[in-house]
């Protein structure tokens, strides 16, 4: 794995990104928790009540931006990556709701109710900002092994 693939890998797991969805025709982000199933990917558990939802349902293109600039006092000089693909219910995945709990024990709660559902989701590319002048894509596939 390349020097820029394990620095896409180490912001993924931030527990938290922005995520970017399409909502008829314009853009909508959501701050969302995150963990990672045994193959690294994304997963989130989301309500059926939340607008990102709705608008899964409708386009699965998704964005997730991971930030890894806090603490830093000139924030743009920090990584961050943003991670392109498509998202999918995997409500019947026991093992990644396995790895989602473990990461928000508090989350077993929720995977009860009738209107969260577990996602994967499915990254194609990825572009990584490491900081001034450090800028490139990433395939899905250099960031695994």
């Amino acid at each position: 794995m390349t020097a820029s693939a394990e620095i896409v890998r180490t912001l993924m797991r931030q527990p938290t990104a922005a995520l970017g969805t399409v909502m008829q025709t314009s853009p909508y982000v959501s701050l969302v928790l995150t963990a990672l199933d045994a193959d690294g990917a994304p997963l989130l558990l989301l309500s059926d009540l939340a607008q990102h939802s709705r608008n899964i349902a409708a386009h699965s293109r998704v964005s997730l931006l991971f930030d890894g600039t806090a603490g830093l006092d000139d924030r743009l000089t920090g990584a961050r990556v943003t991670l392109i693909g498509t998202i999918a219910q995997i409500d019947a995945d026991e093992s990644a709701r396995t790895a989602y709990v473990q990461t928000y024990p508090s989350a077993a709660v929720y995977t009860g109710f009738g209107d969260f559902h577990l996602y994967r989701v499915t990254v194609e590319r990825a572009h990584l900002v490491a900081g001034f002048g450090r800028i490139e894509w990433l395939e899905a596939s250099a960031l695994t092994g």
